[in-house]
């Protein structure tokens, strides 16, 4: 009620005296009222699997429920590296990065390297940063193998190395934060599959796994091959490419100038299926091709809720960036933690998306990138 007084006093305009402006005073209450809920809502405990023993490469792991710390027990200074923010994948890491920070009251900085083909803008800002003596470095690596250097670089100055979501390929790594994108791929083939029984033929898919480099696109690549292997999904093209939306629209465009008449699906990143439905609605193409993506962005999240999207698998980053700190404080604090933890991936197709939680995965509408806070 105090709040009603605020609002409702001897200066309000008279359309807010009036019972319609009483009606917009009282919803204008309940939007602050839930906003508030949401934005303190916690997003723990939640289930994860923890790969036992760390790191193993045949996915051995086990169902737990993850908790975090309450506060670190110092400021601590993290940096973390991401390849781009060229698609919302990126962002909605870059959320969950910076609002765990704020929860946790640790400084946390973020760089990006501006893409893929950007391996050495990400070694350079790396090094720059080992001069400084940050605390921990959190990783989303733009190459399996081309930072090991620099991470046995960090281990020999004592500095935690956390390997967030894309996946390195050094022993000297402290932790790992991410799913297996062999996961992505294969539920997303094993989808495919169930849309091929429905259909009762053979389907011919133009697959387009990410840029050639990158030990997500590797595993993701696998996975997906590895379901649909057989005679009833038929890989006619396969393409490699930046996360780009002109690079992968180029792509498509190339395909579909080869190949036409006997595609069926469009199947690949997120920034893939965003530009492919353009491409196919401006063809006239959307009824006779259809599109997968293999992971999930607020693009794809709104292809399926219009049907413009059939499905797509959900790794939760924003969950795997939040868990990311909560680990690297804990490594920091001597605390127990998984050396090797993710949320577990999810399909969301048009039967389910109205009831799962998509704050596991996409930043708030209307976020924009933020790159240090605490500072």
């Amino acid at each position: 009620m105090n709040s009603l007084r605020y609002i409702i006093n001897p200066r309000t305009p008279y359309w807010l005296k009036n019972s319609a402006g009483m009606l917009c005073a009282f919803a204008f209450l309940i939007l602050i009222a839930a906003a508030t809920a949401q934005a303190g809502k916690a997003w723990y405990p939640v289930e994860v699997d923890v790969w036992n023993p760390p790191f193993n490469d045949q996915r051995q792991r086990e169902q737990k429920l993850y908790t975090p710390l309450e506060k670190a027990q110092k400021k601590w200074r993290i940096r973390v590296f991401i390849p781009h923010l060229k698609d919302a994948y990126w962002l909605g890491v870059n959320y969950g990065l910076i609002d765990e920070a704020r929860r946790m009251g640790v400084s946390l900085s973020i760089y990006e390297a501006g893409g893929y083909d950007q391996l050495a803008v990400q070694r350079r800002q790396i090094e720059e940063t080992l001069k400084e003596k940050s605390d921990g470095l959190i990783i989303g690596a733009i190459s399996l193998d081309g930072l090991n250097d620099l991470v046995k670089k960090a281990a020999d100055q004592g500095i935690p190395v956390l390997d967030l979501i894309n996946g390195i390929s050094s022993p000297h790594i402290t932790a790992r934060t991410a799913v297996t994108y062999w996961d992505n791929g294969y539920q997303t083939g094993q989808y495919l599959l169930g849309l091929q029984k429905t259909a009762g033929k053979p389907l011919a898919v133009a697959w387009f796994p990410g840029p050639k480099g990158p030990g997500w696109v590797a595993a993701g690549d696998q996975g997906f091959r590895e379901a649909v292997a057989g005679d009833l999904i038929k890989i006619l093209h396969t393409e490699y490419g930046d996360t780009g939306s002109a690079v992968q629209g180029k792509l498509i465009e190339e395909v579909l100038a080869r190949d036409t008449a006997g595609l069926d699906f469009i199947v690949g990143t997120t920034v893939t299926a965003e530009a492919a439905v353009k491409v196919l609605r401006r063809r006239d193409l959307k009824d006779n091709v259809k599109v997968l993506s293999y992971y999930y962005s607020p693009g794809v999240h709104r292809g399926i809720r219009r049907g413009d999207i059939i499905a797509a698998p959900t790794d939760r980053q924003v969950l795997q960036a939040r868990i990311a700190v909560d680990v690297m404080v804990r490594i920091l604090e001597k605390r127990e933690y998984f050396k090797h933890v993710a949320p577990r991936v999810q399909v969301v197709d048009g039967s389910n998306i109205r009831s799962w939680d998509s704050s596991t995965t996409l930043a708030p509408r209307g976020f924009r990138p933020i790159f240090s806070i605490n500072e």
